[in-house]
């Protein structure tokens, strides 16, 4: 039995659900490193006497930095290996936080968040990637949907910490906190995380059938080691043929549907990072206390973590052309709703739990399309590029948003600004073209 198929057709073991466990914690650490900027946001600008344009800055520097992870770092994955670009990615992720603790200065919080930012653009595509190729056929939508509700998990651990730790503390301590996180993580990756089974058959070496049957063993498949072959394509195909290049991914057959891709991450990273970055700030100047105004943060990631549940469920039974098109479509008109209906705080934090929900469930639908869209060989360079472009929306969107408010701009106008480009998103997402996304 070919490789590919003796995981796609065999049931999950307990050592394939621990890999994407320890994926879906990743995307936890990462969703703290991210969301921490949100909500410290209103004592860095009273420490530092900003203005929401110069705030936008440091949202938008971090994910600079994930843009360039995701252009430069994680193609590395589909060369030296996903297992390796994990542990380069976590260490400028760590080093980045913990230096935070230490920051004194608005031009060095800009350069500590580029530097986190590109570790955290480094991991995200390869853990989609990986986590796609220790799945089977019946769960692999489910998983790669799964593992992105550890990003809000993780905002959601991490506003808990900070309504207790920030004002006892003050805000440098929540980076501490987090900075500590990466580390952990670090240690686990290093000791516990498997090199992709699809990277080692597609290497050159003759050792790699080896190190394949070793891990067949640990996925409780031994008693398969025997008849088990590689892909023909991946033993026959020349060398030159395995370097991932962007012409591959921009090839005749995959061009419609990278450029689809791109176009609906880009607009939905557009409104996503917005939301995440800024809804902390906009109900502190509603008048909520900081505590309350860090719970609607909260609330906004507890809608998106049950949304990315109910986005895998949907993506692994009705396909996940569907389920972005309903999701996507629902949150644009639940943010017309919060830009025209009288806000009272409970009215508020229902709008916004919905918003996390159909926002972020809809917008990590497009990770489970990605990992369809590109083949095994190109899965990380596919990926990532695809967010690397998309995060061109996540650096403007914030930045944006934050010169329309120094420009006066209603609350109600700027949230039915940032609702189109979610309307955009579902019609370029829906229209993807790759057969693979019909399975």
């Amino acid at each position: 039995m070919q490789l590919r198929k003796l995981i796609d057709t065999t049931p999950m073991s307990g050592y394939q659900i621990m890999v994407v466990f320890l994926c879906f914690v990743l995307n936890m650490n990462d969703g703290m490193d991210v969301l921490v900027v949100s909500y410290t946001g209103p004592e860095i600008i009273s420490e530092w006497g900003l203005t929401k344009s110069e705030m936008g800055w440091i949202f938008s520097m971090g994910l600079i930095g994930m843009t360039l992870g995701s252009f430069f770092l994680a193609p590395f994955g589909d060369k030296i290996g996903r297992r390796k670009l994990f542990i380069i990615a976590l260490i400028l992720n760590t080093v980045g936080m913990l230096s935070c603790y230490y920051v004194s200065s608005y031009t060095q919080m800009l350069v500590l968040r580029v530097l986190t930012g590109i570790g955290i653009g480094g991991i995200l595509p390869t853990m989609a990637a990986i986590t796609s190729e220790y799945s089977n056929n019946a769960s692999r939508d489910f998983n790669v949907g799964l593992i992105q509700g550890g990003w809000p998990l993780g905002a959601i651990l991490t506003g808990i910490f900070a309504a207790w730790a920030v004002p006892e503390f003050g805000w440098r301590f929540a980076y501490l906190f987090a900075g500590s996180i990466s580390l952990v993580m670090l240690l686990a990756v290093y000791f516990l995380m498997p090199e992709s089974i699809d990277f080692l058959a597609n290497k050159k070496d003759e050792n790699k059938m080896t190190d394949i049957k070793k891990l067949l063993v640990r996925m409780q498949k031994g008693e398969h080691i025997a008849t088990v072959t590689l892909d023909p394509q991946t033993e026959n195909e020349p060398e030159h043929s395995r370097n991932i290049y962007l012409k591959k991914v921009l090839s005749v057959e995959l061009k419609p549907s990278t450029l689809r891709l791109w176009g609906a991450i880009f607009f939905g990273f557009l409104t996503l990072y917005t939301l995440m970055s800024w809804v902390p700030s906009i109900a502190k100047d509603s008048g909520m206390p900081f505590e309350m105004a860090t719970y609607a943060g909260m609330m906004l990631n507890l809608g998106a973590l049950l949304g990315v549940l109910a986005m895998s469920y949907f993506a692994n039974k009705v396909g996940p052309k569907k389920t972005i098109l309903v999701f996507l479509l629902t949150a644009f008109l639940i943010m017309l709703v919060y830009a025209n209906v009288g806000l009272t705080y409970v009215i508020m934090f229902i709008l916004i739990f919905c918003i996390g929900f159909f926002v972020q469930g809809g917008f990590n639908t497009l990770f489970p399309i990605a990992t369809r869209v590109y083949s095994a060989k190109i899965r990380s360079t596919g990926v990532g590029l695809a967010m690397g472009i998309g995060r061109f929306g996540a650096i403007l969107g914030p930045l944006l948003f934050g010169v329309l408010s120094d420009w006066q701009l209603s609350i109600e106008t700027l949230f039915t600004i940032f609702s189109v480009p979610l309307l955009i998103a579902a019609v370029l997402a829906y229209s993807i073209p790759s057969k693979n996304l019909d399975l």
